[in-house]
């Protein structure tokens, strides 16, 4: 699936300088920059990420709001800086109702550039669901986990209780993933790589290597897999 980048070291620099000038007037007066070297390209990398996403599940959205927007909510935030210092982008199930569902996302970033998924930080009733799903078919999870080509992207990076959720057994063989409050999945990329040729290919083989993790979260939730 190689071919032209969709993204070039000119999104980075962006970024950087944005990161050094985060206030409205440079923005406008930038903002010329921000559509040709990353608003542009990121919309087209959502274009033709569309169908490869589309075969590992036919209900995943790639569309133009997929791309998060570079404003930054501060009303509830100590920090007023007015601007995002990355390009997010979220792909969602495409559901009928607004329940939690797992999705892929990806997150540009300089330095901090990663593909991931699954469900973060979701309502007690979603946790909930998950934890059965994993009590009712504890080796169908560790196989899923524990795959050598997924086991390094299930990293945790969320919160934990210190205490097996109520409900389910303290000496449970699963007990750590019990208590996990996230179920999420992150792979790295650097900024060479995120201006290859094949740096789509690369980010759909990490989103179908971590299919089977979503499918999981997906089914246990009740989203259409």
């Amino acid at each position: 699936m190689a071919g032209e980048a969709h993204f070039t070291p000119a999104l980075f620099a962006f970024l950087r300088d944005l990161k050094a000038h985060n206030d409205r007037d440079w923005f406008l007066a930038s903002k010329k920059r921000y559509e040709t070297d990353v608003k542009e390209p990121a919309l087209r990398f959502i274009a033709d990420v569309a169908p490869g996403l589309r075969q590992v599940n036919p209900n995943i959205v790639a569309e133009p709001r997929s791309l998060f927007r570079i404003n930054r909510d501060v009303r509830f935030s100590a920090d007023k800086s007015p601007y995002k210092t990355n390009v997010g982008m979220g792909f969602g199930f495409r559901r009928s109702d607004a329940g939690p569902a797992p999705g892929y996302y990806l997150h540009i970033e300089p330095g901090e550039t990663f593909a991931g998924g699954g469900i973060h930080m979701p309502d007690n009733p979603t946790l909930t669901r998950v934890r059965d799903a994993i009590v009712a078919d504890p080796a169908g999870w560790k196989r899923i986990v524990g795959d050598p080509t997924f086991a390094p992207m299930a990293v945790h990076l969320g919160e934990s209780l210190k205490r097996a959720p109520q409900g389910y057994a303290p000496d449970h063989e699963l007990v750590a993933d019990l208590k996990r409050k996230s179920y999420t999945w992150h792979v790295k990329f650097t900024e060479a790589e995120v201006c290859g040729a094949d740096f789509m290919a690369r980010y759909l083989d990490a989103c179908r290597t971590a299919a089977p993790y979503t499918g999981f979260l997906a089914r246990a939730v009740g989203a259409p897999w």
